[in-house]
């Protein structure tokens, strides 16, 4: 008698119907919104929709028959929960387009989203255990100062609105910087996880803190030199928050030290004045953020508030039901298929549709943390915190951002915003969370023996 295989066996019959089920109810719940912004528009269901919802759906099962195959004992939220933050951001840019809006195309973000899903299937395939990418940990740090300093490349490097985050090659563009936040996370999950002991180590005790010893410091300083190379050479101050709170946050969760919090704070707000008092487009963010109404930053051509106050204005008319899919006025809004999509979905969404998708996002971010915790080994701890971390802090800063909570920062909302960069890097962010799931919660060999001997039994 031959001893059972080790490997995974499939899922039970009722778990891959409920999980393909919650992927079907994202998608429909996406179709009804596409069918609504059609009758809100021409009374009648848009002639596109069969196709559209063909796409998605045919999509989002690939990803899932990938996922099934690939990861079987993945989380089964985390593809459901993106598929319908993607598919609201499709409807929003469709709704857009339909209002005439230069630069809005639901196609070319359906075509992003396909390209997406195959990058994410290609690493799910590809990356079998993700354990191997402690290996490549310095040469990830190297990938992603390589990918950072792109834009700032002669011949490559391109420029728009007084921002150099693109590179331009062969007639496309790509802003390297969603892709560096991944390689730059895995970097600091492998330094951290080797450095870890060292840096937790105290110093002197400041009231009821434990400050960290002088030579310890010198990490925390590079990479705050780093993040303010970025806000003052690429005046990218989304950029070098996102990466410098990251690495504070992978700190913290490293070393369990709130002091490293405390000093990562005082040195970005520190950097962020200094920056603004030297540099003119620093300071024109903070202005704006200060006093918006202001008529003289109101109608400023360049840095002004206008784009600010009519996102504002949007979420101020959609009040708490909002308009409706289709009846708002979203197009007065500047950018609203890109950087200003969340207040676009503000005005016809209301503010019970922005929560809700909040919750959606904050659900996502949970699960991740979920697969953190669950994790056996510290870099599949850190690496799963980090990659959670950033995307909720993309949904701070950009949220906080388009209500002035925060200063600008031109970030895009995850999964919603038109454009490939981002599109393309947050699948490949999922898929490696999917993977750390699937590791984190596959049941060890025996088990897996078990319960193979008892569905042979049944059968």
């Amino acid at each position: 008698m031959s001893t059972p295989s080790a490997e995974p066996v499939p899922l039970p019959a009722k778990r891959r119907v409920a999980q393909l089920a919650m992927l079907a109810f994202a998608v429909a719940i996406v179709m009804l919104a596409y069918a609504n912004v059609g009758l809100a528009l021409d009374n009648q269901i848009p002639s596109g929709m069969l196709t559209y919802g063909l796409g998605l759906g045919g999509l989002m099962l690939a990803a899932y028959l990938v996922l099934a195959k690939f990861a079987p004992w993945a989380d089964p939220l985390i593809l459901p929960l993106v598929t319908l933050v993607n598919g609201i951001g499709l409807v929003v840019i469709y709704r857009l387009e339909a209002s005439g809006m230069g630069g809005a195309s639901a196609t070319t973000q359906l075509l992003w989203t396909a390209v997406g899903v195959v990058m994410f299937s290609v690493t799910l395939i590809v990356l079998r255990d993700h354990r191997a990418l402690q290996r490549l940990t310095y040469t990830m740090g190297a990938v992603g100062l390589v990918l950072l300093i792109a834009p700032l490349l002669p011949l490559i490097g391109h420029s728009e609105n007084g921002a150099t985050i693109w590179i331009k090659i062969a007639g496309f563009t790509l802003q390297p910087a969603e892709f560096t936040k991944l390689a730059l996370v895995i970097f600091f999950a492998g330094y951290l996880v080797a450095k870890r002991d060292v840096l937790a180590l105290a110093g002197r005790r400041l009231l009821f803190i434990d400050l960290p010893r002088a030579r310890d410091l010198g990490p925390v300083l590079i990479t705050w030199g780093l993040s303010l190379g970025v806000l003052i050479l690429q005046k990218d101050l989304g950029s070098s928050l996102l990466i410098f709170g990251t690495f504070i946050a992978m700190l913290y969760i490293a070393t369990q030290r709130t002091s490293w919090v405390l000093i990562g704070i005082l040195l970005f707000v520190g950097g962020a004045v200094l920056a603004g008092l030297i540099f003119d487009h620093v300071a024109a963010r903070f202005e704006v953020f200060l006093d918006p109404e202001n008529p003289a930053l109101y109608d400023r051509e360049l840095g002004g508030s206008f784009q600010l106050m009519q996102g504002l204005f949007a979420m101020g008319q959609g009040g708490v039901l909002g308009t409706g899919l289709g009846q708002g006025h979203p197009n007065l809004i500047p950018l609203a298929f890109s950087d200003f999509i969340f207040t676009a979905a503000g005005e016809e969404l209301g503010l019970t549709g922005l929560m809700a998708l909040l919750m959606v996002y904050a659900l996502l971010v949970e699960r991740g943390l979920r697969t953190s915790i669950a994790a056996r080994e510290p870099f599949s701890k850190l690496l799963a915190g980090g990659l959670s971390f950033i995307l909720a802090w993309q949904v701070f800063i950009i949220v906080g951002g388009v209500t002035n909570l925060i200063p600008l920062t031109g970030l895009v909302t995850p999964f919603m915003s038109q454009g490939g960069s981002a599109l393309l890097a947050n699948w490949i962010l999922i898929a490696l969370l999917v993977r750390m799931s699937d590791t984190a919660r596959k049941p060890p060999p025996q088990a897996i023996q078990d319960e193979g001997m008892t569905q042979v039994f049944q059968r």
